[in-house]
C-alpha cells in the first residue's frame, strides 16, 4: 500500500486544474504492478471529476455548475456562523462540491492507470484561489 498526499495551489476563483500526470506518476513510483487507485480531495468546496480535457468542456462543466449553484443564491449558509466567528459566503461552492463528489478510482494494471484515451482527472477549484490537499492511495501487488 502506498499513501502520498499532495498540495495543489489555484489560481482563481473557480478553476479546472489537470491532476492526471501528477496520479500517473504516483501509480509508477508507487511500485504497485496491479491493483487500485483512488484519489480524495480533503476539502468540502472542491470536488473530482473525470472526463475529456478540452478547455471548451470545462468551461461548459464550469458554466452548468453555475447554473445549478448560482454565486448569488438565497443560502442559509450564507449568515454569520458564530461557531466559526465568520460569515459563511460559499454555500454555492459546498453545493457544487456536492454535485461533483470528492472521490475518484481507477484500475491499475501493468503499472499503468486503466481509464480511456480521453479521460483525464481534474480536481476543480469551487471557492479559491487556496492551496488544496489531495490524498492518492494506491493498494495492489
Amino acid at each position: 500500500m502506498y499513501l502520498k498526499e499532495i498540495q495543489i495551489v489555484s489560481k482563481e476563483c473557480v478553476q479546472c486544474i489537470d491532476i492526471t500526470s501528477e496520479v500517473e506518476e504516483m501509480v509508477r513510483d508507487s511500485g504497485v504492478q496491479n491493483g487500485t487507485v483512488f484519489i480524495m480531495t480533503k476539502h468540502t468546496t472542491n470536488g473530482l471529476f473525470v472526463n475529456e480535457p478540452l478547455p471548451c468542456v470545462e468551461q461548459d462543466i464550469l458554466d452548468h455548475l453555475e447554473y445549478l449553484a448560482p454565486e448569488y443564491g438565497d443560502y442559509v449558509h450564507n449568515r454569520y456562523l458564530s461557531f466559526d466567528g465568520c460569515v459563511g459566503f460559499n454555500a454555492n461552492a459546498h453545493i457544487k462540491g456536492v454535485l461533483l463528489g470528492y472521490f475518484l478510482y481507477f484500475p491499475i494494471q501493468n503499472k499503468r492507470i486503466v481509464k480511456g484515451s480521453r479521460q483525464a482527472m481534474y480536481l476543480v477549484e469551487l471557492d479559491g484561489p487556496k492551496t488544496r490537499s489531495v490524498v492518492v492511495q494506491i493498494m495492489g501487488e
